[in-house]
């Protein structure tokens, strides 16, 4: 027996990248055909970057809320295994039932998420059209609560005009990490960009970047990726800017 034949790969850690999508009334049409069509093609770009990946095991769930919320699939999938189910939209915007559900599976012991040593920091990714219809609040609280919720990395994309970017911003904490987008081609641009940016950045070991402007935190790092790759895109707003002007919705 040679020396090395002992030898044990050591394990990835894992990161898992939960999608939470409104599914409610507003989203008829073009919005959620959108988003079915989005997240169907990003996943095997997903799949590829878990793949080449030394450091993580990416995985996927994605929590659905309208009145209610349900997981597409029970637990969280690697990408190829994951069958996404194309969504129809009705009822209303159940936002607060969909963070307690989240709070309630960021957790270790009967959740989705292994041991600190284990994971990596979760993405979370909000999509949304409108405002909650319940008690949103409440359940943001209870999410804040939730160590994993504070050290994830938190985007939120707000789908037209009517979408309430003051409550998109209170689940990111930051108004720069809401990007708004006025379209069905810039929607399924944006998903594809904040899901493979996230990923990439969420699933490796410490930030490549270096010097004084480097963001503190993957968070930080991944708003900087997603507005350099979105800059010059018209049906699309960031942060401030969507909060301060104002544009005609095409759907």
């Amino acid at each position: 027996m040679g020396l090395l034949d002992d030898v044990q790969a050591v394990p990835r850690r894992t990161m898992t990248l939960f999608l939470l999508a409104d599914v409610s009334g507003s989203m008829r049409g073009s919005k959620i055909g959108a988003v079915n069509d989005a997240i169907r093609n990003v996943l095997p770009i997903v799949n590829d970057i878990n793949d080449s990946n030394a450091d993580a095991e990416i995985k996927v769930a994605a929590l659905t809320f309208s009145n209610g919320c349900d997981w597409v699939t029970p637990e969280p999938k690697i990408a190829a295994d994951f069958e996404w189910t194309d969504q129809t939209a009705n009822g209303g915007t159940d936002l607060g039932a969909a963070c307690s559900e989240l709070a309630s599976k960021l957790s270790q012991s009967h959740g989705f998420m292994k041991s600190g040593s284990g994971s990596f920091a979760p993405v979370l990714i909000l999509l949304s059209d409108g405002g909650p219809t319940d008690d949103f609040e409440r359940g943001l609280s209870q999410l804040k609560q939730n160590n994993w919720y504070k050290a994830a990395i938190k985007i939120a994309i707000a789908i037209g005009d009517d979408a309430d970017l003051e409550v998109l911003a209170k689940f990111t904490g930051n108004i720069e990490m809401v990007i708004q987008v006025h379209d069905v081609e810039s929607l399924k641009k944006v998903i594809k960009c904040v899901v493979v940016t996230s990923s990439q950045v969420g699933s490796k070991s410490s930030s490549s970047s270096a010097g004084a402007d480097a963001p503190e935190t993957k968070q930080e790092e991944v708003g900087q990726a997603i507005a350099q790759q979105l800059q010059g895109e018209s049906n699309v707003q960031i942060g401030q800017e969507a909060a301060n002007v104002t544009m005609d919705d095409n759907w």
